[in-house]
C-alpha cells in the first residue's frame, strides 16, 4: 500500500495535463484519498494486486451511500479511471469496475424537507445575538439570501459585490449547476439585511489592509465564504438555537412556501435554477397543511348536504319502513 500515493501522483500529473477545471481536478485527487484510506485502515492490510470485487464492491456501497443518482455516477466514473490506471501500471490484470454499477437510491425517503416558522426565527434569532458584532450582520444577511431567493450553498459562496444590484434589489447567480446564469430579486427584508452588512464588510477589508477582494461575503479575516464554511456556521447557528436544519433545506422551504403561496411553477422553476419544471415539481408533495386545504374545497364535500341534514344522516324511505316494522 505504500505504492498508493505514488500511484496517485503520477496518474494526477497526466490528469492536470489535460487542462480540466480545478475542480475536477479535486474531485479526482479527493477519490483517490478517500479509497486509498479504505483499502489502507483494512485489516489485514491486502496488497494492490490483492484486491477483490468484494472489496471494491463493499467500497462502492460506503461510498455511494446517501448521494443521489448524478453524484453516484460521478463518483463510479472517477473511480473506473482509478481502475484502469491501476490496469495500465501492471497491477491489476482486469478492471472490475468496469461492469460495476452503483448502488440504486430509494427515492421514498428523499422528499425536500424544510424549516418550520418556528425553527426558522429560532435560527434568524440566534443569528442576530451571535458573539462577536461582524457575525451579528454577517449571518442574517446570509440567511436572508438563502431563504429568500433559495440560491444554493455553492452558488452564493461565489457570489461577488459586483453581482449586488442595489438599485433593482437583484442578484446575479452565476448558475453553474444547470450552466444558466439567472437574476434573483431579493425579498425586503433580505435587501435590508444586505444592505446593512456591506458597511461591516468593507470595514473588515480595510482593517487588514485588503482592497482587492470581491467576494460579496467575507469571513472575519477577509477571505471568501467557502461552502464548508458556511455549512459549519449553519451548524454553529442550529446548536444554538436548540433545532435542526441546513442550509439546503432553507432551499427547500423557500420554494414549497412559495408554492404554498400561489407562485407559478414556472417563476419558481427560474428562480432555483432548475433545468426542467419535473425538479420543481417535487416540491408539491411536501405542502401537507396546503394539501389538506385543497382537500377540503373537492367537489365531494358539497355533496354532504344531500347525505346529511342537521349533521344526521337523511332517513331513507326504505329506513322509515323498516322502524314501523
Amino acid at each position: 500500500m505504500k505504492r498508493w500515493d505514488g500511484l496517485k501522483d503520477r496518474f494526477m500529473e497526466v490528469y492536470e495535463a489535460r487542462g480540466l477545471a480545478a475542480s475536477t481536478v479535486g474531485l479526482m485527487s479527493h477519490e483517490w484519498d478517500k479509497w486509498g484510506c479504505f483499502l489502507k485502515n483494512r485489516r489485514p492490510r491486502p496488497k494492490l494486486e490483492d484486491v477483490t470485487a468484494k472489496m471494491i464492491t463493499e467500497y462502492i456501497g460506503r461510498r455511494c451511500q446517501f448521494l443521489a443518482d448524478g453524484t453516484q455516477r460521478s463518483v463510479m466514473s472517477r473511480m473506473r479511471m482509478i481502475g484502469e490506471s491501476l490496469v495500465n501500471e501492471n497491477i491489476w490484470r482486469m478492471n472490475f469496475l468496469r461492469w460495476m454499477k452503483a448502488p440504486r437510491v430509494d427515492r421514498r425517503h428523499r422528499l425536500p424537507r424544510r424549516v418550520d416558522k418556528s425553527a426558522l426565527a429560532k435560527i434568524m434569532e440566534a443569528a442576530a445575538s451571535g458573539r462577536f458584532e461582524y457575525s451579528r450582520y454577517l449571518w442574517p444577511a446570509i440567511l436572508g439570501v438563502l431563504y429568500g431567493t433559495g440560491i444554493r450553498r455553492g452558488e452564493l459562496s461565489r457570489l461577488n459585490v459586483s453581482c449586488w444590484d442595489p438599485e433593482n434589489g437583484l442578484l446575479l447567480v452565476d448558475g453553474s449547476k444547470g450552466r444558466r446564469e439567472r437574476r434573483v430579486p431579493l425579498p425586503p427584508l433580505a435587501w435590508q439585511c444586505l444592505e446593512a452588512y456591506l458597511p461591516r464588510r468593507q470595514n473588515v477589508l480595510s482593517a487588514r489592509n485588503i482592497f482587492q477582494e470581491e467576494a460579496l461575503f467575507v469571513t472575519a479575516l477577509g477571505t471568501r465564504m467557502k461552502p464548508d464554511r458556511l455549512s459549519q456556521g449553519m451548524r454553529n447557528l442550529t446548536a444554538r438555537a436548540g433545532v435542526k436544519a441546513t442550509l439546503h433545506q432553507l432551499r427547500h422551504t423557500c420554494a414549497s412556501e412559495l408554492i404554498a403561496d400561489g407562485a407559478k411553477l414556472p417563476h419558481v422553476q427560474k428562480l432555483l435554477g432548475h433545468k426542467v419544471i419535473t425538479t420543481t415539481m417535487g416540491y408539491l408533495h411536501i405542502a401537507g397543511p396546503e394539501l389538506a386545504e385543497a382537500m377540503r374545497r373537492h367537489p365531494i364535500c358539497h355533496l354532504g348536504q344531500m347525505l346529511f341534514k342537521n349533521g344526521k344522516p337523511k332517513n331513507s324511505n326504505h329506513d322509515k319502513e323498516e322502524s314501523h316494522e
